[in-house]
């Protein structure tokens, strides 16, 4: 029984052989027929044909789905302190709206002359498709280009997904796409895509930038005619320019047929079709941004630099790019600060360089056709009392010719170009040759030679209690130079570095009436730098004097001394702690000789007001993405209660300090004490007439290269410094109390008319003690004035460190007049105490 029965494998087997051979026995049947060899054939190249069509156009093409998360690229808009938009970092215009944002009548203005069956077709017009083929083999080998017979839908594929190659083969990706999108977004959110991203020319992407661009509109406040003209640029833009007159033309042509277009579908009735027709075009100007391009310059590219650091640049960056994430910065910027601030500095650098000579072109091009388009090109330009930039088009012995970036010409008279030329001891005029750019101001019919100043500077201002930047300038024009003089310059500090030399020697135990003998002084350094001995400017020496005296008199060889009892480790940790730079211990340091910037100074200054307070430079408070989310700083919360429109009865909200202590806060009190009497009676009066709680202090430099002033309020601190941008000497009455401090007065001057008076606050604890000013011992029976010169003044002692030495007010009093005395002498000779009093320290 086992022997006869057959192996599982091999029934299996026979019996697939045998159904095969049937079913192949059938199939050779049906192939003997004709009509069945006919459709395998036909069957065959269907099945050869749909896989070379995927093979060519439809793999590797992206996602329709993509688009239902696509975001465009969209400018960063910069708001000012008061939330208002003053500045956008664009390189395409656009504005992102929703489709219930555009008026119905725009959508069917775009809808009549672009795809009037939008609404009907799921994204491919058949006859318009073979009106495009038929047209497109008509003008085959002739180089013109066929039309398109594209849907808004293929449009929209095209622009964001395959890009605008011009061939069949894209316009068949293109078909396959679009009606892969109308399987996956509706109509409207087709209708919001093309309506935010197609380029209308003007740089403007979207509708709602082409409707600034060419009327300075809003979409909501266009009229029919205006609507009508923006509905035919996507055809072409560069055809229906209406500066040109062949342009203009074709445009109210055009026009009058997209309305003509929207009668025949029933969206408006045959009377406002004629009464659009007889509109004009009513475009604007062409024109670049809508927010002022002048606003804050320097203080925008800070911003700018900021954000490209913290997000990047680009869309390949990331997410939140600066020209791509359509970013939203609230920002510190005070426009009537900054305004003020750069007024002050560039009216200081002009009078500083008044008599210097011209310090020559600021740029050259080549001229011949088209100089005008070179010269816009050169993005050279200036923002000043009406001054501009001019190409020398040619010259002759009495007049040049000079030509401006919008095609205009004018005339520049010898005799308005006869400062003498400094690098060559020749008149300007002489110098001038075909290309030159130049600046020159109106005058009368003519025109008149204009100088940028040579010498530079920078200026910053900060809030004290927050680090907030409220106005920067760092240079003249930052159209003509870029370089941020109060963030990238680094500059000797000269005698502004002083009250933080100052601040070491009271943390050591020194205080504010400590005697310091101000005499000569030698320190063995090392044995390659030997031994150097440290002198007033003069050579003279006043002996020992209080450390108040010092500080507001500018002493060098006091400050040395303190700074070399106190240890100069010390000293240099203390300067490193407040940001200002990380210095090495050597004794000049103490007298400005290191490096640093207006922005790391002005800080420092703050954050002694902020009793010592670590503070931060802040030109952004925060940075939202484009949907409002707050993205930076990355622990930032909303002040719950702060815009409550009326008070709910419970304490103000308040926020904490942020910064951790980086000085004693008794000691950051006693130097802004001390740096007070820098502007009652020191070096700085010229800011006294202010008439107002104020601290300081000047600064000059060897040489002098650098006159400084960093100094300010309880609320604001404001600092200036000027030089040459290669260090050299501004000459020998340079100094800061005569050339930075009425800089400042005249920036800040005006905006502290409008704050009141306030106090510096002292920190709890502090002690303050009457003492007379010149010898430092304490005062009984007399209560101090508020005469700059008085006798007796208060003073700001840490506990337990006030004089226990006495006087007595008559003795006081005394010494008061015999001082008064000596210093209402006419014929004595000066000193080297007057000197460095008018001087602000010079080392």
């Amino acid at each position: 029984m086992d022997e006869a029965r057959p192996e599982p494998a091999r029934s299996f087997a026979y019996r697939l052989q045998r159904d095969a051979g049937g079913a192949m026995g059938r199939l050779r049947g049906l192939w003997a027929r004709r009509w069945f060899r006919w459709l395998s054939v036909l069957a065959g190249g269907f099945l050869l044909a749909i896989a070379l069509f995927w093979l060519i156009f439809a793999r590797g093409l992206p996602d329709a789905a993509t688009l239902l998360e696509y975001e465009p690229p969209l400018p960063t808009m910069v708001r000012d302190i008061n939330g208002r938009p003053v500045h956008s970092y664009a390189r395409e215009r656009r504005v992102q709206l929703q489709y219930s944002d555009y008026p119905p009548l725009l959508i069917r203005t775009y809808l009549a002359a672009e795809d009037k069956t939008f609404f009907e077709h799921h994204g491919v017009d058949i006859p318009g498709f073979f009106g495009a083929v038929f047209d497109y083999a008509r003008k085959l080998g002739s180089g013109q280009r066929a039309r398109g017979g594209s849907t808004i839908t293929q449009q929209v594929a095209k622009n964001l997904l395959i890009g605008d190659e011009y061939s069949p083969t894209r316009k068949v990706k293109e078909m396959i796409l679009a009606y892969r999108m109308e399987g996956v977004l509706s109509k409207q959110q087709i209708l919001e895509l093309y309506l935010n991203q197609i380029f209308l020319g003007r740089n403007a992407y979207g509708v709602q930038a082409a409707a600034r661009a060419y009327f300075d509109k809003d979409v909501a406040d266009l009229k029919l005619h205006e609507m009508a003209y923006l509905a035919i640029l996507p055809k072409g833009p560069a055809n229906y320019r209406p500066e040109s007159p062949t342009g203009h033309a074709r445009a109210i042509e055009r026009r009058n047929w997209a309305l003509g277009e929207m009668v025949a579908n029933g969206w408006i009735t045959a009377a406002q079709r004629d009464a659009a027709r007889a509109e004009p075009l009513g475009t604007v100007a062409a024109h670049g941004s809508s927010f002022d391009a002048r606003a804050g310059g320097y203080y925008m590219e800070e911003v700018r630099r900021r954000l490209i650091e913290q997000f990047g640049e680009k869309a390949a960056d990331g997410p939140n790019s600066v020209y791509a994430g359509g970013l939203w910065v609230r920002s510190p910027y005070d426009p009537v600060i900054q305004d003020s601030a750069a007024t002050a500095l560039r009216n200081g650098l002009l009078r500083f360089d008044a008599g210097h000579g011209w310090s020559g072109p600021v740029g050259h091009i080549n001229i011949g056709n088209g100089w005008e388009r070179e010269l816009a090109a050169s993005y050279v330009s200036v923002d000043y009392a009406g001054w501009r930039v001019a190409a020398v088009l040619g010259r002759t012995s009495s007049e040049a010719q000079i030509g401006f970036s919008d095609g205009s010409t004018g005339v520049l008279p010898a005799a308005a170009a006869q400062m003498g030329y400094r690098k060559m001891g020749v008149p300007a005029f002489s110098a001038l040759k075909a290309g030159d750019l130049i600046l020159v101001a109106r005058n009368g019919a003519s025109w008149a030679l204009r100088n940028v100043p040579e010498v530079s500077g920078g200026m910053m201002v900060e809030e004290t209690h927050s680090g907030r930047v409220r106005a920067m300038q760092g240079g003249f024009d930052s159209r003509l130079s870029s370089y941020n003089r109060a963030t990238q310059a680094l500059r000797q500090p000269g005698s502004t570095i002083k009250p933080f030399v100052y601040a070491a020697a009271l943390d050591y135990g020194m205080t504010p009436a400590s005697i310091i003998v101000d005499g000569p002084l030698c320190v063995y350094q090392t044995a390659s730098l030997g031994q150097k001995c440290f002198r007033n400017f003069s050579g003279g020496s006043a002996g020992p004097q209080t450390m108040r005296w010092g500080v507001e008199q500018s002493r060098n060889l006091m400050t040395v001394r303190a700074a070399s009892q106190t240890g100069m480790e010390r000293v240099v940790r203390t300067i490193k702690a407040m940001g200002i730079g990380d210095y090495q211990p050597y004794l000049s340091f103490a007298l400005g000789a290191g490096e640093t910037t207006v922005e790391r100074m002005v800080n420092a200054y703050a954050m002694l007001v902020n009793h010592g307070q670590q503070l931060t430079p802040k030109v952004m408070d925060y940075v939202q993405d484009r949907r409002g989310k707050v993205i930076w700083p990355a622990r930032w919360r909303a002040c719950d209660g702060c815009n409550m429109p009326n008070w709910d009865g419970k304490p103000m909200p308040r926020f904490g300090f942020e910064g951790k202590q980086v000085m004693n806060p008794m000691t950051a009190y006693q130097v802004v004490h001390i740096a007070e009497g820098v502007i009652q009676r020191g070096t700085a009066t010229v800011l006294a007439d202010l008439k107002r709680p104020l601290f300081g202090k000047t600064g000059t430099t060897n040489g002098p290269t650098n006159v400084w002033f960093v100094g300010g309020t309880p609320d604001l601190i404001g600092g200036v410094y000027i030089g040459y941008d290669q260090p050299r000497s501004l000459g020998g009455w340079a100094q800061g109390g005569r050339i930075a401090a009425p800089i400042w007065k005249a920036a800040l001057g005006p905006i502290l008319e409008t704050m009141p008076k306030t106090p510096f606050i002292a920190p709890a604890g502090m002690r303050m003690v009457a003492i007379d000013r010149r010898s430092g011992k304490r005062v009984y029976g007399a209560w101090p004035s508020d005469e700059p010169k008085a006798a007796v003044i208060w003073e700001a002692f840490k506990p337990e460190s006030e004089p226990r030495r006495t006087i007595r007010k008559e003795e006081a009093e005394a010494q008061a007049k015999v001082a008064e005395k000596r210093a209402a002498g006419a014929t004595r000779a000066r000193t080297d105490s007057d000197f460095l009093s008018d001087q602000g320290g010079i080392y």
